[in-house]
């Protein structure tokens, strides 16, 4: 089991100083609105690959008025010493991290911990347009598949560069195809990748107890993932998303940007219990269906002996809940085994977890357990 013990916060947000000393139990932390409880959560995704659950700019993080950047220090169950932080020097903004003092790379903190999170604002992942629920996936991807990140980063920077191209409305063959070679390289490996998790996640779904939280089933609207999902090589996929561009490169021209790749592709869920699209569900049946999901993909992690459980981050999950399914999800998250965090208003909010948890109350920037 991956667990805090220990997390420390020096001009992160609203927090000037933060010293909270821990046990392995699930953490909820309560206390009122702009307290600062979200903002330990965001903290504590900085710990994982990516941009956290803001995805915010690096120099936005640092606490109002502070004189420097930002520093996050963590004590893992084990004793390992993680940590994050923000430099600022006269050339700029450096993000830098630490591991038992030593100076380590965003690699090596994906090896110690993985990270999934559930805030208000992807309550509207079902509702809202293809990039959202794409963006949604590529987060659990990354969560089983930290590189994923990097090559997604990758696949950007080619695209930009034909998207640069596309706009001087003329664009040199031999050129096109060296930047959409790079496309492709990085596509396919995008497109193995959430082929695969996508399968982990299923079977987690499958595995789940029936219960408050409806299971899902899924797909990717992408026709490299389903190459990949149909057992697909890499050749294949890199010639799949190759030849999509050199064909669509006329339509794109006039559209001034690429049309067609991994970056298009959707997520789609059903809502099993009525066979429904999950965007014409309830949002009732919708939140159940994200909570669903989340703890999916928790308990897949949990299940890969290839690393670590992972930590989940819930903030303010527990508050649209009713009090049975509110026990129902902390019993899960109790068996999932991984070390969950909590936000909410009010104390009673957690009376489920009895001694399974231990409690934090924020208030004015301060925590006290």
């Amino acid at each position: 089991m991956t667990a805090l013990t220990r997390l420390r916060l020096t001009d992160f947000r609203s927090h000037a100083s933060l010293d909270l000393k821990l046990d392995t139990r699930p953490v909820c932390l309560f206390g009122a609105n702009g307290a600062g409880k979200t903002n330990i959560l965001e903290a504590i995704s900085q710990l994982g690959p990516g941009r956290g659950l803001r995805a915010a700019p690096l120099p936005e993080m640092t606490r109002r008025d502070a004189p420097a950047g930002w520093a996050i220090s963590a004590t893992l169950d084990d004793d390992q010493k993680l940590g994050v932080g923000l430099e600022t020097t006269s050339t700029g903004n450096k993000r830098t991290i630490r591991l038992d003092g030593a100076p380590a790379t965003a690699t090596d903190l994906a090896e110690l911990i993985r990270i999934v999170w559930l805030t208000p604002a992807m309550d509207s992942v079902f509702r809202g347009g293809a990039s959202e629920r794409r963006r949604f996936f590529d987060r659990q991807v990354m969560a089983h598949i930290p590189s994923h990140g990097s090559l997604s980063s990758r696949y950007e920077k080619a695209m930009r560069e034909r998207n640069a191209l596309l706009e001087r409305g003329r664009v040199d063959p031999a050129w096109a195809d060296a930047i959409e070679a790079r496309m492709a390289e990085s596509g396919a490996l995008i497109a193995a990748n959430r082929a695969r998790v996508l399968t982990l996640l299923q079977a987690a779904i499958d595995a789940r107890p029936e219960g408050y939280f409806p299971k899902g089933d899924l797909a990717l609207d992408g026709d490299a993932e389903r190459a990949a999902a149909e057992g697909a090589g890499m050749i294949d996929l890199s010639d799949i998303i190759a030849e999509a561009l050199a064909k669509g490169r006329y339509r794109d021209q006039a559209a001034k940007r690429t049309l067609s790749g991994p970056h298009r592709t959707d997520l789609t869920v059903i809502h099993r219990p009525t066979g429904a699209p999950a965007v014409e569900a309830s949002t009732g049946q919708q939140k159940a269906l994200l909570i669903g999901l989340i703890l999916a993909s928790a308990r897949a992690l949990s299940d890969d002996g290839d690393g670590p459980s992972p930590l989940i981050l819930l903030d303010e999950a527990a508050a649209h809940l009713d009090r049975d399914r509110r026990a129902a999800l902390f019993d899960e998250l109790t068996e999932i085994g991984g070390q969950a965090w909590l936000t909410g208003t009010e104390e009673f909010l957690f009376e489920a977890f009895g001694d399974r948890a231990q409690r934090v109350e924020v208030a004015d920037a301060t925590a006290s357990p």
